[in-house]
């Protein structure tokens, strides 16, 4: 009887955590799904950072579900079992097979569901960070995108544009609305080159070709940044110059940076996706 007793006690405080598991879901799911999610950076300047920010809501979604159970446990455990006087002991715990079994096939379901999410959006909009040469994933239409350099040096990025005869800029200025593909590599130290708004992070090796593709959007102004412990002046490589702007504002734009830099073009290596300086001094 005294089992049956506490059994029945027991009921209703898995009945009362579903009830309030529920109702906090209901409410606060959305808001962060579709309030705080948008908010996360990188934002809708690319395809990319449009598709992070998607990815970042479907995160949410999933992940405050679970987080408010969670809470709604501990919680409702810390006020409804505590300890009632100074001799009190708890309730003997005993396993309860069903509830372990639905709790390792949510899980498992969970998991696997996100993993399959996340392999569909790398391979829908292509790798977001540079994977060598030859990215794994690139997206549709990779064969027809716009070719940019970024080269990382201490301690700032320049950026070359092979189709322009090797053009080289202290800024980074893209077309609206226009695949890219950046070539990024590194003339000394290991840099990462992040432009932040744009959801593009690739490392930047000396003697390497490290391929990302980025979908440009309306235009906007670039946030870059390094993203690696470079040296003494890491904190101040970054570049808020750069720009995407109208097709037309590109033209003009590169129109007047060849009458600027044309002359040092000239006095510059070759295009090349890679380059190895010689040392100005050497020892000995």
């Amino acid at each position: 009887m005294a089992v049956a007793a506490r059994s029945e006690s027991n009921t209703p405080h898995g009945k009362r955590v579903v009830l309030i598991w529920i109702a906090l879901s209901i409410a606060l799911t959305p808001i962060a799904a579709l309030v705080i999610g948008p908010l996360i950076p990188p934002g809708n300047d690319s395809a990319q950072g449009q598709a992070q920010t998607y990815d970042n809501q479907v995160l949410l979604g999933v992940s405050t579900p679970i987080m408010l159970f969670v809470l709604v446990v501990l919680g409702y455990t810390l006020i409804a079992f505590r300890a009632r006087g100074a001799t009190a002991e708890g309730v003997p715990v005993r396993g309860n097979a069903r509830l372990q079994l639905l709790w390792l096939v949510i899980t498992t379901a969970v998991v696997l569901g996100l993993a399959a999410f996340g392999s569909y959006e790398l391979i829908k909009d292509g790798a977001g960070s540079g994977q060598g040469p030859n990215a794994t994933f690139a997206p549709p239409q990779h064969d027809k995108a716009m070719d940019v350099q970024v080269i990382g040096q201490q301690w700032e990025f320049t950026y070359r544009y092979p189709t322009y005869g090797g053009l080289e800029t202290p800024h980074l200025y893209l077309p609206a609305n226009r695949l890219i593909r950046l070539h990024v590599t590194s003339l000394d130290a290991i840099h990462s080159f992040w432009a932040i708004n744009l959801g593009v992070k690739a490392d930047a090796n000396p003697g390497t070709d490290n391929v990302v593709y980025v979908k440009t959007g309306h235009p906007v102004k670039i946030n870059i940044r390094c993203a690696e412990l470079c040296g003494l002046w890491h904190g101040y490589m970054f570049d808020e110059q750069g720009r995407v702007v109208a097709p037309s504002a590109f033209a003009t734009w590169i129109k007047q940076q060849q009458q600027v830099y044309g002359p040092i073009t000239k006095e510059l290596p070759p295009y090349a996706t890679t380059y190895s300086p010689e040392p100005t001094l050497r020892a000995g």
